[in-house]
């Protein structure tokens, strides 16, 4: 995918499309770590915050929930 550094008030930028910001799962507002590799390639990596205890621990319990004859014969 080719994208050319456009003129974005004193700034220059790089903009991303729709369907960029669909394969990368990325939004307006979200955060990226921008790190220049040797050779001059950038690299975006997304910023993703960790799930919360609580969103975990329910998930872990739902998933035993629905999963609780094959974990037993697993067991």
């Amino acid at each position: 995918m080719l994208k050319t550094i456009t003129r974005i008030g004193n700034s220059q930028g790089v903009i991303f499309d729709a369907a960029l910001l669909e394969l990368t799962g990325l939004k307006t507002g979200d955060q990226v770590a921008v790190t220049v590799a040797p050779g001059g390639s950038i690299i975006l990596t997304p910023i993703r915050k960790a799930a919360r205890p609580e969103e975990v621990s329910a998930t872990v319990k739902r998933t035993v929930k629905d999963y609780r004859k094959t974990l037993r014969k697993l067991a």
